[in-house]
């Protein structure tokens, strides 16, 4: 079940293959972001794959002609599809590993004084090349891979791998910054100056700068292997879960089902040269959206079980000995760091900070989301027996009862919602909608701009003065060759340094429409797409001197903040009556309907807040391992994990199973998956100043554009969050949102 406040990540966090240079700053959710320290270990394989629709270069390496080797000509410097090949990539990614190792010991060996312009600065604009590189090849390993360029991501991350160590662990190097940092105080810088060396200097001493040289090495070795590992283990995944999706030989299984999703599923069925049969893949979480509408258990518990067992299977697509031994390398990092465990290591620059917090922070809301979803249970388990079922509730059935006790409790019936949900209105009248009012934005669709796959759309994005901010690609629908999931990333950043401006992506997986049909979704995908655009905008407006501090180049317990933010605009009633109207007659949803979905808003919260406790435990139990533990057995530690914390409802699976929890392997969110439950704090307390104050205006949204938007990492996080909500953020607002304690009376007028 797609739960709608955690629409699988981030943004830039979320999808391709990470190789971080010095100045890079993606986003997510998909994060992407990533935590300073993850850059210490270099590069990071995003989740995703898809599918480069351009030949092999047959064997023509020569630079001279290499599409990556100058910046575009395009607009905004994106990418130029019709010229990019499979073969550009590896030489490249190998030439600009060369030219910035070389731009790098030019900055060590310089005989001058350090000074923040020839160290700092210097390093900011080092790397140019792989930046180049690495945007477009993180956008097509991630949406449209194909067995190329997954080759590729295996072969060249360990080579990333020891470029980022090259870097981090040069000794010339560090002194230099070292020394700057020592004297910064006297240097007179302005605040964005004096935060990048700040953060330099942590990155450095995270990544082990101070460390001997043996230790040094052994980490080099550790950094190598994690590198290929989490290539690898992105790969199987995907491996994993297209031979893992469901296929029907009998129609009759698939009742429930519309026409239209039935006609889907054979087309899918067809394309993999399965005549006669019908198809259905699987999205990344461990519910699947079909488990709501399938009317024949057995179809469900085999879905179900195609999910949970996808990357199980004792074949060349299990993952667990891949991930047993990342949790490994991870804890012996973190030993030769100085830490008791990877978590501590990993959470030096979040703002959480240690993962006592996180765990305190997670236990306030464990008890009363296991509640809720107890009673959650019972209720479903009684109209089960109230239809003679004859059985216990199983996972496999709780979306398609629950389903029933939403219609039986609110009259509110999701077939009956999606038809005032048309993909292409929710984007025109609902998002660039709410962009328009919060921030003055408009959006003029560029088919003039080669895209990498025929149903991405690119739209160019206007200030309200005129001026052209950014570009901002949208690809919805899901493919084979696309890795499962939502997030947002840049193929350009913006850097006033460089002279560059955003070039954002939106990716999610929506089922495509047969061929004339219209794209109708459910409300928590229209909430996916306003959560995805939320990381787009914090890109869009970002505007920053150096890369490295730009955007969504945040911590990641900050950087789901203006993501979830922006879901909320998507039920405010002036925006939802924008774009909820009729696909068919563009009447606006009835009143009656509108009623019953907000009062169904916190139905399921119980199962849906214990899904992702569950995984953003599992997530933290994985990385407090102590160094030297013993190689565990993955299944053996999850039961165990969940166990520990009360969190081993039996009809309430984690959303993601440690075997394809793809966050925390390879995008960025290992010791952080908590971030999308701490950022939801941040957020539903920033609506509440927002309703506190006259809600969606142009005056509301250009001071949280001011103070939050714009920022990206130029100061404390915190303060920055302080300085715009007026106080330490409030939990309360999450606690009311979630239905687990009433609304206060005050809620909605100003204070």
């Amino acid at each position: 079940m797609q739960n709608n406040k955690y629409p699988v990540p981030v943004t830039h966090t979320e999808q391709g293959i990470f190789f971080y240079t010095l100045t890079k700053q993606s986003k997510n959710n998909t994060m992407k972001f990533l935590s300073l320290l993850s850059l210490s270990a270099i590069f990071i394989i995003m989740s995703s794959c898809g599918n480069n629709s351009q030949p092999a270069a047959n064997g023509n390496d020569s630079l001279s002609f290499n599409p990556f080797m100058a910046a575009s000509t395009l607009p905004f410097q994106a990418a130029d599809f019709t010229k990019i090949k499979n073969g550009d990539f590896k030489p490249a990614i190998e030439e600009g590993i060369k030219q910035q190792q070389a731009e790098i010991q030019k900055i060590a060996d310089n005989t001058d004084t350090p000074t923040f312009e020839n160290t700092f600065v210097a390093m900011e604009k080092s790397g140019q090349l792989l930046n180049r590189v690495n945007g477009v090849f993180n956008l097509l390993a991630g949406a449209n891979t194909n067995p190329e360029l997954q080759k590729l991501q295996e072969e060249e991350a360990p080579k990333l791998a020891a470029n980022t160590d090259a870097i981090f662990l040069n000794t010339k190097l560090f002194n230099r910054v070292e020394a700057i940092y020592n004297k910064r105080a006297d240097l007179k810088l302005d605040a964005e100056s004096n935060r990048l060396v700040e953060f330099y200097y942590l990155k450095f001493k995270l990544a082990g700068a101070k460390l001997s040289d043996n230790d040094k090495d052994s980490l080099k070795k550790l950094n190598k292997e994690e590198a290929g590992l989490s290539a690898k283990f992105t790969n199987r995944l995907l491996a994993a879960a297209k031979a893992g999706a469901l296929i029907v030989s009998d129609s009759n299984e698939l009742a429930g089902l519309s026409a239209a999703q039935i006609t889907a599923a054979a087309q899918a069925a067809k394309k993999d040269s399965l005549q006669g049969k019908w198809l259905i893949s699987l999205q990344n979480t461990t519910q699947q959206p079909a488990l709501t509408s399938l009317t024949v258990r057995a179809t469900r518990q085999k879905l179900f079980e195609a999910s949970w067992n996808r990357a199980e299977k004792n074949d060349s697509n299990d993952t667990r000995a891949t991930i047993a031994r990342i949790a490994e390398i991870r804890a012996a990092k973190a030993k030769l760091l100085g830490y008791a465990n990877f978590a501590s290591w990993t959470l030096q620059d979040q703002m959480a900070k240690t993962p006592e917090t996180v765990l305190q922070f997670l236990d306030k809301l464990i008890p009363a989301a296991t509640a809720k979803a107890k009673g959650e249970a019972a209720d479903i388990q009684a109209l089960i027996d109230k239809q003679k079922g004859g059985f216990q509730l199983q996972p496999w059935d709780w979306n398609f009862y629950s389903e029933q006790v939403r219609k039986a409790k609110f009259d509110l019936d999701e077939s009956e919602v999606k038809p005032y949900f048309e993909l292409n209105n929710v984007l025109v009248n609902g998002i660039f909608y709410a962009a328009n009012q919060l921030y003055g934005l408009t959006f003029k669709e560029r088919k003039d701009i080669p895209v990498y796959q025929e149903d991405v759309r690119v739209f160019e994005v206007i200030d309200k003065d005129g001026s052209s901010l950014a570009l901002a690609y949208f690809d919805y629908y899901k493919r084979d060759n696309k890795n499962g999931g939502a997030w947002m990333d840049n193929m350009v950043g913006q850097s006033k340094l460089l002279g560059t401006k955003p070039v954002i992506y939106n990716v999610c997986n929506f089922t495509k429409p047969a061929a004339g049909a219209p794209a109708l979704i459910s409300f928590d995908d229209v909430t996916t797409m306003f959560h995805e655009f939320g990381h787009g905008l914090h890109g869009i407006f970002a505007s920053q001197q150096y890369p490295s501090l730009s955007g969504t180049a945040t911590a990641r317990d900050f950087v789901e903040f203006p993501s979830q933010f922006n879901e909320h605009w998507a039920s405010d009633p002036q925006v939802f009556k924008h774009y909820a109207v009729h696909y068919k007659t563009g009447e606006p949803m009835p009143q009656a309907l509108v009623d019953k979905i907000k009062k169904a808003k916190t139905f399921n919260e119980g199962y849906a807040l214990t899904e992702i406790l569950a995984a953003a435990d599992l997530d933290m139990q994985w990385h407090t391992l102590p160094p030297n533990s013993p190689l565990q057995d993955v299944d053996k530690f999850e039961t165990q994990a969940l166990h520990n914390t009360h969190l081993d409802l039996p009809q309430v699976p984690s959303r993601y199973r440690s075997s394809y929890f793809l966050h925390i392997w390879s995008n960025g969110y290992a010791a952080g998956y908590y971030a999308y439950l701490w950022t939801e704090m941040l957020d539903d307390d920033a609506f509440a100043w927002f309703q506190e104050n006259g809600g969606l205006t142009l005056a509301n949204g250009q001071r949280f554009r001011d103070m939050i938007l714009s920022r990206g990492n130029t100061e404390n996080l915190a303060d920055m969050y302080r300085n715009f909500r007026g106080h330490e953020p409030n939990i309360e607002p999450m606690l009311e949102n979630r239905g687990l304690v009433a609304e206060k009376e005050t809620k909605g007028k100003k204070k």
